[in-house]
């Protein structure tokens, strides 16, 4: 089944590149080009919402600058995000029609308790919670490009998520803080659901790899391989790279989670724990039923 749906997308997308190529006639179609803000954290400030802070009382302060990275905009509207653990959300401005660049900010705990209507006192930062900020766009030629839906969600692709040149958006989880980042000795076990190239090779037992995680900041981690090397051993069955294999991790107070695209466009879940050994044992499982399970050991 995944085969035939690599086949039916590679067919689209030639299609699509010829069809966009060329309106046919003389003259080539207009692409519209946008703009991307670069978003970055001060590392002099809390880097995320420190739970154990919060709950003893303290006070925390994020910093953050912005400044375009590409493309050219009229203004923008710095803005920001309080989503709670149920997946509701609530949305502010916190400057309007920004011209100059770079621009800085800070907030502190009582500034977000002030501007957010779901925030009352500091028992309202939950387990879970994530304040996002990032930017509403109006281009040069006056068209508003929302970078998050106004329900949090993100409007744009995994290629520029995971741009390693600029963010448009950063993240502070309501957390405790994380330190999982490094090189990681990995024993993986799972199964594809379709047959390996050769019968030892699916399914797999207690197969040896090598993870590195890489801290994004606020918890959150880049898995050189977020399918323990699985898939690098199912590649050649389907004829795609191993670029599909990266992925973010969040650690949430010593929970793992991810949601992300597999190779097939498919959804993939993953879930872990951090152990009080110091390893992770990670699950990851995509909607055609493939999976695998994990023991990470820091190197």
């Amino acid at each position: 089944m995944k085969k035939i749906k690599l086949i039916l997308v590679s067919l689209f997308t030639v299609a699509m590149m010829l069809s966009c190529d060329d309106d046919g006639g003389d003259s080539k179609i207009n692409l519209e080009v946008g703009a991307v803000p670069n978003i970055v954290k001060s590392e002099t400030d809390d880097l995320i919402l420190n739970l154990v802070k919060i709950q003893d009382g303290e006070n925390i302060t994020i910093g953050f600058s912005i400044e375009m990275a590409q493309g050219k905009i009229s203004s923008l509207d710095l803005v920001a995000f309080y989503i709670k653990g149920d997946g509701s959300a609530e949305k502010i401005v916190l400057a309007s029609n920004v011209t100059t660049f770079p621009t800085s900010m800070t907030l502190t705990k009582q500034q977000l308790i002030d501007k957010f209507t779901v925030l009352t006192d500091d028992t309202d930062f939950e387990l879970g919670d994530e304040l996002i900020i990032t930017a509403d766009l109006t281009l040069a030629n006056g068209t508003l490009l929302k970078l998050h839906n106004d329900d949090g969600s993100q409007n744009y692709g995994q290629d520029i998520a995971n741009s390693p040149i600029y963010s448009v958006a950063q993240s502070y989880l309501v957390a405790c803080p994380s330190d999982l980042a490094g090189t990681y000795s990995v024993i993986t076990s799972g199964e594809s659901t379709d047959a390996g190239p050769t019968p030892d090779e699916n399914p797999i037992t207690d197969y040896p790899f090598t993870v590195t995680l890489t801290d994004k900041g606020a918890g959150s981690y880049e898995m050189s391989d977020a399918y323990g090397g699985l898939y690098l051993l199912w590649y050649d069955m389907y004829g795609i790279t191993p670029d599909h294999s990266i992925a973010t991790i969040k650690d949430v107070c010593g929970v793992l989670s991810a949601s992300y695209k597999g190779p097939f466009t498919e959804s993939v879940t993953l879930s872990g724990m951090v152990n009080d050994d110091g390893t992770l044992t990670i699950h990851w499982e995509n909607e055609y039923g493939d999976f695998g399970d994990s023991v990470y050991t820091k190197n």
